[in-house]
């Protein structure tokens, strides 16, 4: 009985340690808006979810390995607030595991997102998320089953924050034998000091034809508001398109107002080819009002109006939009929402 009892203590102490040197946490995102939309004179009244910040669910953590070095995981799903559901896969919005040095840097596997739409992200004021999204128009040029916001079978490096500013990342996401844009190569690199901030990245999907996608973007905080510019570019085959953003967020009160402008532009190599995209435009404002650190409300107005055979929506691309946007057609909509984090 005394060495049972001697036993546990012993077991209790490393437990103690063990748990001094690791913490795990829960948290999330529940989003949800009341939202109209209108496109080609049909309207659709709805709730929606993620109308400010995606909704979503995780579990992450992290442990002291000693001296320079840790070892981390992050497992996170996004939920559709309006029915309860999974939005695909559990864990599509990540599943890393990453080992990490102050010194040296990150070095993550798994699933994430690209480091071009991260570089999107960066520099739209609603991070390519709701009716405002700037991501509303940026086409996959026909490349079927292409996902430029994440890929399957990643791995990165991130330089360390200890270079006086600059960062960057290298990643590449391995085919495995199946659709062939799901293989990618990319990279960013970046400055930010103060209130300025600039980066560039790329990625490159696929072995055969491939799709290529850049950002370029740039932001300066001015105090009584931020100016960002950003300019994507897209390639497939003889297909490409061409994108400009210009945004401005200015704090007010509790909150903070917004506004985007993009547009987009599409171009063939080849006149004989079907047009898989056309020209457009997006002019999308809202506002933001904290009534603490972690609950707000918001509301978000979103405009876009296409040309050249273009059927952009702001609740998404021709038939399968809800209402559906016929080509050359208009889109628009308008939600007020509560976001709440935890």
């Amino acid at each position: 009985m005394k060495k049972s009892i001697v036993a546990l203590a012993v077991l209790g102490s490393f437990a103690g340690v063990a748990a001094a040197q690791s913490s795990v946490t829960l948290f999330g995102v529940v989003d949800a808006a009341m939202r109209y939309t209108d496109a080609n004179g049909k309207s659709v009244y709805s709730l929606a979810s993620g109308g400010n910040t995606t909704s979503r669910f995780g579990v992450r953590g992290v442990e002291d390995l000693g001296g320079d070095l840790k070892a981390g995981f992050w497992l996170e799903g996004a939920v559709n607030t309006d029915t309860g559901a999974a939005d695909s896969a559990f864990w599509a919005r990540r599943a890393t595991v990453s080992l990490i040095s102050a010194s040296m840097g990150e070095v993550r596997l798994g699933r994430f997102k690209t480091i071009t739409k991260i570089t999107v992200e960066d520099f739209d004021p609603v991070s390519a998320t709701g009716l405002g999204s700037v991501y509303n128009l940026y086409s996959t040029l026909g490349a079927t089953g292409l996902n430029t916001s994440r890929t399957d079978n990643q791995v990165s490096y991130s330089a360390p924050a200890n270079l006086g500013g600059f960062y960057g990342t290298l990643e590449a996401s391995a085919g495995e034998g199946t659709n062939e844009l799901n293989k990618s190569v990319g990279g960013r690199v970046g400055y930010k000091a103060g209130a300025f901030n600039v980066a560039a990245a790329y990625t490159e999907f696929g072995t055969n034809t491939k799709f290529k996608f850049m950002s370029l973007g740039g932001s300066y905080d001015f105090g009584m508001a931020k100016v960002s510019g950003l300019y994507s570019t897209n390639e497939f085959g003889e297909h490409s398109q061409d994108l400009y953003t210009i945004a401005v967020t200015a704090p007010i009160g509790a909150g903070s107002v917004w506004a985007s402008y993009t547009d987009a532009s599409y171009s063939k190599s080849n006149a004989k080819t079907v047009a898989v995209a056309g020209d457009s435009s997006q002019l999308a404002a809202g506002y933001v009002h904290n009534l603490s650190k972690r609950t707000a409300l918001y509301t978000t107005v979103s405009y876009i109006d296409n040309k050249a055979g273009a059927s952009f929506g702001v609740n998404g691309t021709g038939a399968s939009a809800n209402p559906a946007v016929v080509k050359d057609g208009r889109s628009g909509g308008v939600d007020v929402g509560v976001r709440h984090s935890f």
